[in-house]
């Protein structure tokens, strides 16, 4: 019901709190900070594999943040103004009805009710204990499993609440969100559609028609509603909630440093509204056509959880060799209702004897076997981490287009040189890409497990502390393979997928009091 508008007074309205914030305490820090982050890029099958007929695709997106921080002895806070769009995404002269596309990414504070460090403080009996509460990022170790996903223009942020203490050199973190779409009075119950939908949908016979209440429609490949066939979701649900949100979130995160070994554990559990398969009928002129979906009236939810442990152990005098181990498991049921059962562990070795830096790593992710009769769902979602980080910059797996269901099995090799002022930076990365299990054919016998092999190198290059240019490219030798396990007809890609960047990004530091 209230809807996220923010009016051509917002960055006077930022500038005029700074300007009241830095004259409320002498004690109290103030910074006022801005991004401009622009990127160019050329697709010629970023995501999936690109299709006969198709043609490359270029354009320049960009993200711009005002960042406003304020911190005294009893309290953070922090807020960032944020607007993401395409260049020519809107015309160059726009009217009042085009609205405005400003959006808040972060928006919260933190209450600080113990601190041993700070002697404002009568009693602290932890050594640090506070509330963090209101729209944030949930980054933790290495972004695997949640994080902010920073290399999407829009990034990824929650709304929750989270109770933070230090004590002995271990950190512990409990947090939790709760999801609704309405504040209507006379809204029934709690129930939440999960995913942005637009305002109106074409039915099965082509018309175009208000979407029904707490539905998900399902559409085929000319954006129909249609109830046989291949329908998916609008606005297809993926792994790592890249368009399906959670109904609520619970998580236990703990962390402690042994000499120079980080071990830390997390459990996690969300929840995922209950839906039936219905459809709305409608009736244009002579045409009788049918809106089908999914509707999120039901009660209750169905309840995943994941749990594991990550151990990062450092050695050397100058931390020259750096191991990474973790292990996690998932069980309860997923957002459909199945039981499940998976499973994700990773391995990596990084050594660096100057200034070049090499890994060698391998992750593995269950996934289901076409060949079983179980009825659970083996496949491991990442949950909400970073998957841009991990899993090929052309981001074929856990991102774009989903999770293989088939799992994935990713051994890789990555060298980096870093110049010894941290002006220039360049990597490159070799991912071998296979399906974690056997999955059939259109003959019904198992496909090559190998999906493909992806290259990429990045380079940055720092022209001053606030200027960053990023320049990368992406190369894939794929499989027919990855033709099955991204649900394209075999025979129709290319298979030879290429992607590449420019970016440049804008951090100016207006205010630091």
């Amino acid at each position: 019901m209230y809807k996220n508008v923010l009016n051509q007074c917002t960055i006077p309205a930022i500038a005029f709190l700074v300007v009241c914030f830095s004259c409320i305490n002498v004690n109290a820090q103030v910074s006022f900070s801005g991004q401009l982050r622009t990127r160019g890029e050329l697709r010629d099958g970023y995501g999936t594999l690109q299709t006969t007929g198709y043609k490359d695709a270029a354009f320049i997106s960009q993200r711009t943040r005002l960042t406003l921080d304020y911190r005294s002895s009893k309290l953070i806070f922090h807020t960032t103004v944020q607007d993401v769009r395409l260049w020519g995404q809107d015309a160059s002269t726009i009217t009042a009805a085009d609205g405005n596309k400003l959006g808040l990414h972060e928006a919260w504070a933190e209450i600080i009710l113990s601190n041993k460090k700070d002697t404002s403080f009568k009693s602290s009996p932890v050594d640090y204990f506070a509330i963090k509460i209101g729209r944030q990022e949930l980054v933790y170790d290495d972004e695997r499993l949640l994080g902010n996903l920073d290399w999407m223009q829009q990034g990824r942020r929650h709304d929750a609440i989270v109770l933070k203490m230090l004590q002995n050199g271990w950190q512990l973190d409990l947090g939790a969100a709760f999801n609704q779409n309405s504040d209507a009075i006379n809204y029934n119950g709690t129930f939440y559609t999960p995913a942005n939908i637009p305002a109106t949908i074409k039915d099965s016979k082509g018309n175009l028609v208000n979407t029904p209440a707490n539905m998900i429609p399902l559409i085929n490949s000319a954006g129909i509603s249609a109830k046989n066939g291949s329908p998916a979701y609008l606005n297809t649900p993926s792994s790592n909630a890249a368009t399906q949100n959670y109904k609520a979130l619970e998580y236990l995160y703990a962390a402690k440093k042994i000499k120079k070994t980080k071990i830390t554990g997390l459990f996690l559990a969300d929840q995922f509204s209950k839906y039936v398969l219905d459809s709305v009928k409608n009736t244009s002129g002579t045409d009788v056509g049918y809106v089908y979906g999914k509707r999120f009236n039901q009660t209750g939810v169905n309840t995943r959880f994941t749990t594991g442990l990550l151990a990062n152990p450092v050695f050397g005098d100058k931390n020259q060799l750096a191991l990474t181990g973790g292990f996690y498991y998932q069980g309860g049921h997923d957002r459909e209702g199945l039981s499940l059962n998976a499973y994700m562990f990773t391995s990596s070795v990084s050594y660096k004897p100057n200034t070049l830096c090499f890994t060698a790593g391998w992750d593995y992710l269950s996934g289901n076997d076409a060949f079983s009769t179980s009825k659970t769902n083996h496949r491991f979602d990442p949950l909400y981490g970073t998957p841009h980080k991990f899993w090929g910059y052309m981001d074929y797996f856990y991102a774009v287009s989903g999770s293989p269901t088939g799992g994935l099995s990713n051994p890789y090799l990555k060298v980096k040189y870093v110049s010894a002022n941290n002006r220039f930076t360049t990597e490159l990365a070799n991912l071998y890409f296979l399906l974690a299990q056997d999955q059939k054919g259109n003959d019904g016998q198992p496909i090559g497990k190998y999906l493909g092999t992806e290259f990429d190198l990045t380079t940055g290059y720092k022209l001053n502390k606030f200027t960053g240019i990023d320049l990368g490219f992406s190369y894939m030798a794929a499989t027919r393979s990855m033709e099955y396990a991204k649900n394209i007809i075999p025979g129709t890609a290319n298979l030879k997928p290429v992607w590449a960047y420019l970016q440049i990004n804008i951090k100016p530091e207006f205010l630091n009091k």
